[in-house]
């Protein structure tokens, strides 16, 4: 259990009186994760991080079967929950009935088989491909793709388990939405901006790209990596998330010389007769101006 949740119960068998718990919440030295179980400190500001905190402070309550899932799952997982809501904690019990939707807490009725539970940090949760296939039944497209393809580019499932996950429960609700969002990730695709970019393409209309290109010039000589590419087209597609330049930042190293590189490679691979078109995150939100580009740049323009 983690042990930066301290429950009501256990402070007072310590020793601490009602009244200095009181004070201690008022002073902001302990802050209520829930009622009845708090942690040290002001609680974080990251969401995954505070639904985490959720989760443990949660185990009390549930059911001795009740398996992590979901999201929850998802986060136990490592893997990136983009867009999804994490308000409430969701765990899943092998019945048919059963099923409630609390203010923290979201218990799911389904039937679990034994390979889809696995021990994950120490707590019971739904294997990667059940969490995947779960997540696609009930978030959008786009969440799912993005979660899938973290899934499967970390090695945690291979295509095979998505389709097994997907064959062994046919009559399941959401069973098509969750078929197409599995069928579309992708291991290349190295990030959630990435992941949303393959969609925002997709859904545009825009030919299928090749992903992670490896540029070469006619010697065979190593140019660079992209994001997308389309080699017939001689166009290429970067997508440039904030952590981008800095995660290529070495110990020790100049960022202002990371971007000088960074515009030395866009300098050669236009010296290939290579368009180069970036676009961001505020771009995913509105990708009409970008595949408009893209477009111009097919034909030349």
């Amino acid at each position: 259990m983690d042990p930066l949740v301290h429950r009501r119960a256990q402070l007072l068998a310590a020793g601490f009186s009602p009244k200095e718990l009181r004070r201690l919440l008022r002073t902001g030295e302990l802050s209520a994760v829930r009622p009845g179980a708090y942690v040290q400190g002001a609680p974080p500001e990251n969401t995954v991080a505070r639904h985490l905190l959720l989760l443990y402070a949660a185990l009390d309550e549930l059911a001795a079967d009740a398996v992590v899932s979901h999201a929850s799952a998802a986060i136990l997982h490592g893997l990136p929950v983009w867009g999804i809501p994490l308000e409430r904690v969701h765990v899943t019990r092998g019945s048919r009935s059963g099923g409630r939707r609390g203010r923290r807490v979201h218990v799911h009725a389904a039937p679990l088989e034994p390979d889809e539970i696995v021990m994950v940090g120490g707590l019971v949760a739904t294997s990667p491909a059940r969490t995947l296939l779960d997540l696609a039944r009930a978030v959008p497209f786009e969440q799912a793709v993005a979660v899938a393809d973290a899934a499967l580019h970390r090695h945690l499932v291979h295509p095979p388990d998505l389709a097994a996950a997907v064959a062994r429960r046919p009559r399941w609700p959401g069973l098509p939405a969750a078929r197409r969002a599995l069928a579309f990730a992708d291991a290349r695709s190295e990030s959630v901006g990435e992941s949303r970019s393959r969609v925002a393409i997709a859904r545009a209309g825009l030919p299928v790209p090749v992903l992670q290109w490896e540029v070469r010039r006619s010697d065979g000589r190593f140019v660079g990596e992209v994001d997308f590419g389309w080699p017939d087209l001689r166009t290429v597609g970067e997508f440039d998330g904030r952590a981008k330049y800095g995660a290529l930042v070495r110990p020790g190293q100049d960022p202002a010389e990371v971007l000088y590189r960074e515009k030395l490679r866009e300098d050669e691979l236009r010296a290939e007769d290579l368009a180069v078109v970036r676009w961001g995150w505020p771009d995913l939100d509105a990708f009409v101006a970008v595949a408009e580009r893209l477009r111009r740049r097919f034909r030349g323009g």
